[in-house]
């Protein structure tokens, strides 16, 4: 018996570009190998997120990308980790989620998020009006659930593909925002750990102590997200995730975030406030040897009791991130 029963690991997927892809389709096509990969290994959810006018992420076509790997893979559930409604319109969310759940019946979750993913020019770019914002997120979302379930009388507006889909929804946030948005509905809560700790326990806290069984959930149900760097020992892993280590402080100044190849060290690539910085960014992340990550892992569930786990493992090399799935699968069945 291992001591992460009853919790399910999944993946998180933002179709990074590497510093030598000639284009997307490599990331892309990397994505799909992850997921057939993580699928073999019995992951419960392969879930991609929307970010867009970033010149390293190509998961800004969700929906398409959802559709790209639920058709390569058979299983394992395909999901928005997460769709940011603020940038559209709950009807054509509702339509095109209604055709992957017809396509694929029973294996699409609908992740939503409250902020845009990008600055305020992107934004308008694709909603064109920002009239409509973050703070209409709870009545986009009641309307998305409406347009998801079945049909009541007096409903002019129908989703089709969409209507009585009833696809799971789950909401998304780094703040408390979403927290006790969750928890007045009733719907399951993801945390965004792995970019933004700082919130993770009041969130957690609130989000149970507030929660109000629905139709779709009858007790609180919590996913966390993890940064993953996982190798045969704990200085490969130290050395691999120099690799994320790059990529966060080209976050913190503005530069490009396509991954660069792991170095030895990163003495005179950073300063010591920005070590700190990325640091604490990443102080989620789960570095090193299996014995390692478990006695990590560990804490972590018995410090949150988390009912799931989603990791994020962006490695320059693809042969790194399938091991450290891998890896991390053996550590679950124990």
């Amino acid at each position: 018996m291992s001591q992460f029963d009853g919790v399910d690991f999944s993946m998180l997927e933002l179709a990074s570009m590497r510093d030598v892809d000639a284009g997307p389709a490599a990331a892309l096509e990397r994505a799909l190998d992850t997921a057939r990969h993580v699928e073999a290994l019995g992951f419960t959810r392969f879930w991609v997120a929307e970010h867009h006018n970033m010149d390293a992420i190509a998961s800004s076509a969700t929906s398409v990308l959802m559709g790209y790997l639920a058709g390569g893979t058979s299983r394992i559930r395909i999901g928005s980790g997460g769709i940011m409604l603020p940038n559209h319109a709950p009807l054509v969310v509702a339509e095109q989620i209604g055709t992957l759940a017809s396509l694929y019946p029973g294996r699409i979750d609908l992740g939503l998020g409250r902020a845009p993913g990008s600055d305020q020019a992107t934004m308008r770019a694709l909603r064109r009006n920002l009239d409509i914002n973050a703070d209409s997120f709870p009545d986009d979302v009641r309307e998305l659930q409406r347009l998801l379930g079945p049909r009541t009388p007096g409903q002019t507006i129908v989703a089709m593909p969409g209507m009585d889909s009833n696809v799971p929804v789950w909401l998304l946030g780094s703040s408390l925002f979403s927290a006790q948005l969750a928890a007045e509905l009733g719907l399951p809560y993801s945390f965004a750990s792995h970019f933004a700790p700082r919130m993770m326990m009041p969130a957690i806290e609130l989000y149970r102590s507030h929660f109000k069984p629905s139709a779709r959930l009858d007790q609180p149900c919590v996913m966390l997200g993890v940064p993953l760097v996982l190798a045969p020992t704990d200085e490969e892993a130290g050395y691999l995730a120099t690799t994320t280590y790059q990529r966060i402080l080209a976050l913190f100044r503005g530069h490009s975030m396509l991954m660069r190849p792991p170095v030895r060290s990163m003495d005179g690539l950073w300063s010591a406030s920005e070590e700190r910085g990325v640091l604490d960014f990443l102080s989620m992340a789960v570095i090193g040897s299996p014995e390692t990550a478990r006695q990590r892992l560990q804490v972590l569930l018995e410090h949150t009791g988390a009912d799931e786990l989603i990791f994020t493992c962006d490695l320059y090399e693809l042969e790194h991130r399938l091991r450290a799935l891998s890896l991390l699968a053996e550590l679950k069945a124990g």
